[in-house]
């Protein structure tokens, strides 16, 4: 949008005379094409446009309150409007009676809006003590005019036609190999919509904006697959729109540089988005005709299917609209939004933590009468408290230090010491304005009972330095992977942290490293935590805390602040100084969703145990490498002599391995635990490279002993072959022979298919207490008699109990009966005699 603004420096003068001298001198439009529209009563924009500019006078019309007078809502500022037009037709000759009809042919191209009125709530204007100008006119808009102005407006004005667009288009048609024809064709208008939509998602990814399932995240990601979707009809089934992003770039980046800067971002973003859809796309279009060719006679797509592709297969319903649109077919949506809806309440009911247990089941009053416990954790572990009210298995305090179960932090654990009893507490949760603590026993009798809440310091010190850790970790991801991340989830316990955050692919080992690096940066620089409590919202704005579209927050909020580095809304505890974390480990990085990524990771003594966890897991690889080498010996002491000193490992190499991969000592101080973390992961690293190889060798070696096998049982084939037996003109072999697995079975069948000439061999040995069989069948045979392998293996093996087939020339049977061997190798001449 173009425009200008007026704050009372100027008003209704000087807005229409430079409105006028823009578009007629600057821009050179035809004044005779040119319509002005004011409001019906307003005398004062009537006579300024006659007399400070020289439009015909004919060309200035009135209109009523739809069409000249601005209001932003039923109260407040508002005044009338003067609204420019341009005569679009092909020779000029538009009438008045065309002036805001709402046709192509006369359009409005500028409007001046002249605020000069208050609309009070009962309805009635009064004048505003200074007088404004906001004016607004589309700038695409006015490009398609100045583009169709060339040549003489023979050709309607559009604005994808335009310099605004057409370098886009043209990169589209390059791609696609398909020419533009600036028509109304399938074609065209797919490649419109695609450069519609790669300017938007450019823009508001530059503007940290990013794909996902909420907010305006799903509104990119519709936008993002709505695109690829017509990108099908110009037959681009690969990710193409992440290229025309640098064509944006090379037009628009000298007014808006952000979007070079962010360039790479950007196209990484809608590449990953692209390939997810891709996939998304051929399985959903799968199904969808499926469905379709399902229908018959009917117009209707089911709204149960619908729902299928969506919840299954990821499949958006507007897709499923467009593509049943295309087909002159409509949704069952109402069905589609009933399944939604039982869907969200079964997520909710699943939720819900126990509203129920703490209303139904209520002793005392209603809980609203009463007023909310206080937390006074923040600086205390410890309360002289009272119960206030009761429900099964729960008290509520006046007062607590128990910090309950919210913003992924746990609850709180510890006890109650009321009189002599300590009843443990196993969970902190919040209803209402109540905090009620959980408790293994019966919670009627302790009404009105004052007492101790205490909370067990060493589990909420392990809470305290993971919650810290995380906020350390959210701004750790937005340094490496760009302001775009922003939390999705997360789980603070004693145990370990875990945090969700909005990011479009793998995060790679190097991104972990210089993430985790750089929260053990500031751990190690023992930097203050400031926690900011209870401050005004608009306090916190200007501290600079860390906020996100769609996010609500109170009047007063808590944030807490490490230095400049991280700077968030939080109301969790945390620790007074970041040295207190220790050390921050990252223990996995994965997908839990589309465009959604999840790390876990541990601190201080966690994160020694989980090196220990290492250390056990690196002693077991190493073991496992020990056992590969002796498997490979004794494989490779099975090869004849030449062979078998290929896959020879020498006893010093398996000490110089183990030599080097020894395990570490225990580690307690910070510095050598990061030197011990780094340690262990190249020498596992390392160990895994050479088990990889070996594995390798292993296959070479039973490949190689294989191949050997067969070699030494080829005289036994031959001898097989000598004494083969006749079925009418048939030879055939049918005998049992020592194999170690199927592979080596067919192999041997191969070996015997060759050396028949022509001919029915049939192979029977025993693997893993069972019947193997495989049948050859020579190619003669196979056109002249039309013998099949798998017929004939298959009549065999149900001798055996079992059976198989396989391709005419070879094929594979198997069987549980081992001691019918002999008699199934017996009936094979007349098994095959009976097939010719």
């Amino acid at each position: 949008m173009l425009g200008n603004w007026s704050f009372g420096d100027y008003y209704k003068i000087e807005a229409i005379r430079w409105a006028w001298e823009l578009l007629t001198k600057v821009w050179g439009l035809p004044k005779e094409r040119l319509w002005v529209t004011v409001f019906r009563t307003d005398d004062e924009s009537l006579e300024i446009w006659k007399t400070e500019t020289d439009i015909r006078h004919d060309h200035i019309l009135r209109f009523d309150e739809k069409d000249n007078f601005w209001e932003m809502g039923e109260t407040g500022p508002c005044g009338p409007c003067s609204e420019i037009h341009i005569d679009l037709t092909a020779k000029g000759d538009a009438t008045a009676a065309m002036v805001n009809a709402g046709l192509p042919e006369l359009i409005e191209i500028w409007n001046l809006v002249f605020i000069q009125n208050n609309r009070r709530p009962d309805g009635r204007l009064e004048d505003l003590p200074a007088k404004h100008v906001d004016t607004g006119m589309g700038f695409e808009r006015v490009c398609a005019v100045m583009h169709s102005m060339k040549t003489n407006f023979a050709h309607p004005p559009s604005n994808y036609d335009s310099d605004v667009f057409m370098p886009i288009i043209s990169g589209i048609a390059a791609a696609a190999n398909l020419p533009y024809t600036a028509s109304h064709s399938e074609q065209d208008v797919a490649m419109r919509v695609i450069a519609d939509h790669v300017r938007a998602l450019t823009f508001a990814i530059a503007d940290g904006a990013i794909p996902s399932n909420e907010g305006r995240g799903y509104v990119l990601r519709r936008i993002l697959r709505r695109a690829a979707r017509f990108g099908r009809t110009i037959g681009m089934r690969e990710p193409f729109i992440f290229n025309l992003v640098k064509i944006l770039v090379e037009t628009m980046s000298s007014t808006f540089p952000e979007i070079a800067s962010q360039q790479a971002l950007i196209e990484r973003v809608i590449k990953s988005e692209e390939e997810s859809f891709n996939q998304t796309l051929d399985r959903g279009l799968e199904i969808f005709e499926s469905v379709v060719q399902g229908l018959g006679i009917s117009k209707t797509f089911p709204g149960d299917e619908a729902f299928k592709l969506y919840d299954t297969f990821g499949f958006p319903l507007d897709l499923t609209e467009l593509l049943c649109g295309e087909r002159g077919l409509h949704v069952d949506s109402a069905t589609f939004q009933q399944l939604m809806d039982q869907q969200r309440d079964r997520s909710r009911e699943s939720g819900k933590m126990g509203s129920a247990v703490f209303g139904a089941q209520k002793i005392t009053g209603s809980e609203h009468s009463l007023p909310p416990s206080v937390f006074e954790g923040y600086d205390s572990l410890e309360s002289h408290a009272s119960v206030v009210s009761v429900s099964d298995g729960y008290v509520a305090l006046d007062k607590t230090p128990f910090y309950t179960e919210s913003g992924g932090q746990v609850g709180d654990t510890g006890i109650l010491v009321a009189g002599n009893e300590e009843i443990p507490v196993s969970d902190t949760q919040r209803d209402g304005g109540l905090i009620w603590h959980k408790i293994d026993r019966e919670s009627a009798s302790l009404f009105g009972t004052s007492l101790i809440a205490r909370v067990d310091g060493t589990r909420r010190d392990a809470i305290k330095k993971n919650h810290t850790a995380t906020h350390l970790l959210h701004a750790a991801l937005r340094k490496t992977l760009g302001t775009h991340v922003h939390q999705s989830g997360s789980l603070v316990s004693p145990e370990h942290l875990r945090f969700d955050f909005a990011h479009f692919a793998k995060v790679s080992a190097e991104e972990l490293e210089a993430i985790e690096q750089g929260v053990n940066e500031i751990i190690a620089k023992d930097m203050p935590v400031e926690h900011h409590r209870a401050i005004p919202f608009e306090e916190a704005q200007k501290m600079g805390a860390l906020m996100f579209f769609g996010d609500k927050y109170g009047d007063r909020v808590n944030v807490i602040e490490c230095g400049d580095y991280s700077r968030e809304f939080c109301g969790g505890t945390h620790v007074s100084h970041t040295g207190e974390i220790g050390f921050f480990k990252i223990r996995s990085e994965s997908s839990i969703a589309s465009g959604v990524r999840r790390i876990e990771a541990v601190t201080a003594a966690r994160a020694l145990d989980y090196l220990a966890l290492q250390q056990q897991s690196y002693q077991e690889r190493l073991q496992s490498a020990r056992q590969l080498i002796e498997e490979i010996g004794a494989l490779s002491s099975q090869l004849p002599g030449e062979p078998r000193s290929r896959f020879r490992v020498s006893d010093e190499s398996i000490v110089r391995m183990s030599a080097s991969l020894a395990m570490l000592p225990s580690v307690v101080t910070t510095g050598a635990l990061r030197d011990a973390f780094a340690d262990i992961t190249q020498r596992t690293r390392t160990l895994e490279e050479f088990i990889l190889y070996q594995s390798e060798q292993k296959r070479s070696v039973e490949k190689e002993l294989a191949k050997a096998k067969i070699n030494s049982a080829g005289s036994v084939l031959e001898s097989l072959v000598a004494g083969a037996q006749q079925a009418g003109a048939i030879k055939i072999v049918a005998a049992r022979i020592e194999a170690d697995s199927m592979d080596a079975l067919k192999s041997l069948g191969d070996a015997l298919r060759i050396k028949l000439g022509s001919g029915v061999g049939v192979l029977a040995a025993v693997v893993e207490d069972k019947v193997a069989l495989v049948c050859v069948v020579t190619d003669d045979l196979v056109a002249a008699k039309k013998l099949q392998a798998g017929k004939i293996v298959g009549a065999i093996a149900k001798i055996l109990g079992g059976g198989g087939g396989g391709k005419p020339h070879l094929a594979t049977a198997g069987g549980k009966n081992i001691s019918k061997i002999e008699e199934a190798l017996e009936a094979v001449p007349q098994i095959v005699q009976q097939m010719q």
